[in-house]
């Protein structure tokens, strides 16, 4: 039987701080106009992100620091 998105998500990400960050990273650039690394027909960025999280094409690179003013 197919698992469903939540159930995929729940079971990869399942507690990790990283992984959570990683796809909320993610899903705002798609939102924002970010073209998708993997050739797809899925409109949904949150599928979107996940698939390109579960092929390892996407990692999560801390911002730089601004520098105080």
């Amino acid at each position: 039987m197919d698992t469903t998105l939540p159930q995929r998500l729940q079971k990869s990400v399942s507690g990790s701080f990283h992984k959570t960050a990683l796809l909320q990273k993610r899903v705002r650039e798609l939102i924002r106009g970010a073209a998708p690394l993997i050739e797809t027909r899925e409109q949904n960025p949150i599928k979107i992100a996940f698939l390109e999280m579960e092929r390892g094409l996407i990692e999560l690179i801390p911002e730089e620091e601004k520098p105080l003013l």
